[in-house]
């Protein structure tokens, strides 16, 4: 059963008040503990409750759950916001348009203060614990020593994903630090990398202690493949107030990054802790049916209880009312997608591709029950997150209790491959690829689909463009792209690549010349000769001919034609706004509440304007 560790640090959530840079109304000095510090960290149990108490911002109703996870990562070459042509907050967010006083962000407790809020909670517990735990290796107390490290670590990388330069605290608030300036993130990456490297060497492989037993609490390989993320991260380009370049810091050098991140890729591979499922769409099944088991594809996930957090709400296959699968409100998920092309982008027998782009939704139910249908071209739903595939109903007005994948195993390999192909040549980062491939195919095509195809990758640039391709087939929806193509430096390139196909597949031209504009489509009716779809409802499931290259000839009069288009020069220009440039937008601004409540002390950057 899925722990509700969300919400299990809520009766220790007292303890801590957090600097969230809001201002003279709520910054104040940290309050008296209700029980002494030396008393909470030198008991396991007290202490547990603190760390828990760490991940409460996680689910808070403007941070995480309803504004981070939904809005972060959009739009990339592989994802988008599905209205991103509209003119409304949300779409500012996503293309590249953001205002300071953006209603969707402009609050007081907004993703800013609420990551603040859980890196003051992690501030307050590393000190107690080093002062009263005695937290050492193999320990509980050096367990949650690293997890407290870790913790904060995820919300600075998620603060500097977002925002670039941000302030610096890792000390508890005291009355001289009320008020700080912006950091150089450089200096905070070094000291997030040092602090991961300390971690690991105090938390428990998965399954190797009772308390790696789930993916909701920290283990060693997701603490050596975040660290390796976040020294490509910080070695990769990115925008600073001067420009776009790669850090000048010595210390965060392609050469030292890159060999730190395939060390402890590597390290995490050989341990044999963990592992790609066996399948893509089960592993995706098992997410959506909450299956928290450590030890395989999944390193770590923003925990949710059942009422809490809105991954399904945003971002599920969309439904059109409650139905058969969900009462999740009126209509939840679809309110991002695929972008068109991607699914044209996989091989035909990539078994990723129908998991992961949708071409229908679920329609408004008659008598509780609702069948799939067809979309216009423009409009493609995740299919990573699917009600119809979770074990228990939802009933929540707007949350749905899925989990957060924040890494995967699958990433560990593409780090492994990318940090091999560029110290050691493409020969070296083969496997890595390999093997991530090898579960996107059927046995019957791996030899051409796996083995043929990267051995043909015989210079490291050919490896690196396959790298970034494969990135895209692989975690589509998952909203990591957009920091990939930031520190590739690729970010404009290739969302301007994105406008330039999605007008030859408007216009089926070029690439797109064998894509059919007509689709067709049939409910299943007889389940034993449709084996695709054996032991499914035969009355609400779509077989839909059309969606691949070549399929012209109308299959048959128990067929409905469908137009398929709908794509035009408004839809295709949204990936960014127009007169936006994205490498110039590459972070949000700090909101208009914080600046103005910071005591003259934050200002924007990259030309947003302060007030």
């Amino acid at each position: 059963m899925k722990h509700k560790i969300i919400i299990a640090g809520l009766a220790l959530a007292t303890f801590f008040t957090a600097c969230q840079e809001l201002g003279d109304d709520y910054l104040e000095a940290p309050a008296q503990s209700t029980l002494d510090e030396s008393v909470i960290f030198s008991t396991p149990g007290l202490a547990k409750g603190a760390i828990d108490a760490i991940k409460v911002p996680f689910g808070e109703t403007n941070s995480y759950r309803g504004r981070f996870i939904p809005f972060y990562g959009m739009n990339t070459d592989a994802e988008w916001y599905n209205n991103s042509q509209s003119v409304t907050a949300q779409s500012d967010l996503a293309t590249y348009d953001a205002r300071i006083d953006n209603i969707q962000m402009n609050t007081n407790d907004n993703a800013w203060a609420s990551m603040y809020g859980g890196i003051e909670r992690a501030n307050i517990a590393v000190k107690g614990l080093r002062q009263y735990g005695n937290p050492l290796p193999g320990t509980e107390m050096g367990q949650l020593l690293g997890e407290a490290l870790t913790l904060r670590a995820i919300y600075y990388a998620d603060l500097m994903k977002a925002w670039g330069d941000v302030p610096y605290r890792f000390e508890p608030i005291n009355n001289e630090t009320l008020y700080l300036p912006k950091t150089n993130r450089d200096i905070i990456y070094k000291q997030l990398i040092a602090d991961l490297g300390e971690a690991s060497n105090l938390v428990a492989w998965p399954n190797e202690s009772s308390e790696t037993s789930t993916v909701e609490r920290v283990n060693k390989a997701f603490v050596k493949g975040l660290r390796a993320r976040l020294a490509l991260a910080a070695s990769g380009f990115q925008q600073y107030p001067d420009g776009i370049r790669r850090s000048n810091d010595p210390d965060l050098s392609v050469a030292k990054m890159y060999a730190l991140a395939l060390s402890e890729a590597r390290s995490v591979i050989q341990s044999g802790k963990a592992q790609l499922n066996a399948t893509f769409e089960g592993f995706w099944k098992n997410v959506n049916q909450d299956y928290i088991a450590a030890g395989g594809e999944s390193l770590w996930e923003i925990p949710f209880a059942e009422g809490r957090g809105r991954v399904l709400y945003s971002f599920a296959v969309k439904n059109q009312s409650p139905n058969q699968f969900q009462a999740n409100g009126t209509g939840p998920g679809g309110t991002a997608g695929p972008l068109p092309t991607v699914f044209y982008d996989y091989d035909e027998k990539d078994t990723r591709r129908d998991v992961t782009c949708v071409p229908y939704r679920w329609g408004t139910a008659v008598s509780g029950i609702a069948k799939q249908e067809l979309v216009a071209l423009n409009t493609w739903y995740f299919g990573k997150y699917r009600y119809e595939w979770m074990k228990r109903r939802v009933t929540a007005a707007s949350d749905d209790g899925i989990n957060k994948v924040y890494m995967r195993y699958a990433e560990v390999l593409l780090i492994a491959a990318e940090t091999a192909n560029e110290l050691e040549g493409f020969g070296a980062a083969a496997p890595y690829l390999k093997e991530i491939r090898k579960r996107a195919f059927a046995a019957a095509d791996q030899a051409t689909k796996v083995d043929a195809y990267v051995n043909a990758l015989s210079s490291k640039e050919a490896m690196f463009d396959a790298i970034v391709k494969e990135h895209k087939f692989e975690f589509t929806g998952e909203m990591e792209r957009k920091q990939a193509l930031i520190r590739w430096n690729l970010l404009k390139a290739k969302l301007d690549e994105s406008k330039t196909k999605m007008t030859n597949l408007r216009d089926r031209a070029n690439e797109y010349i064998d894509v059919p504009a007509t689709l067709y489509y049939k409910y299943v009716k007889d389940v034993a000769n449709e084996s695709k779809y054996a032991g499914q409802d035969n009355t609400t499931i779509l077989l839909i001919y059309g969606l691949n290259r070549g399929e012209s000839t109308n299959p048959g009069a128990d067929y409905t034609a469908f137009t398929w288009n709908n794509l035009n020069d408004a839809k295709i220009n949204s990936v960014y706004k127009t007169g936006a440039n994205p490498d110039n937008r590459q972070f949000w601004p700090i909101w208009l509440y914080f600046i103005s409540n910071s005591n003259g002390k934050l200002v924007n950057d990259y030309g947003y304007p302060n007030q």
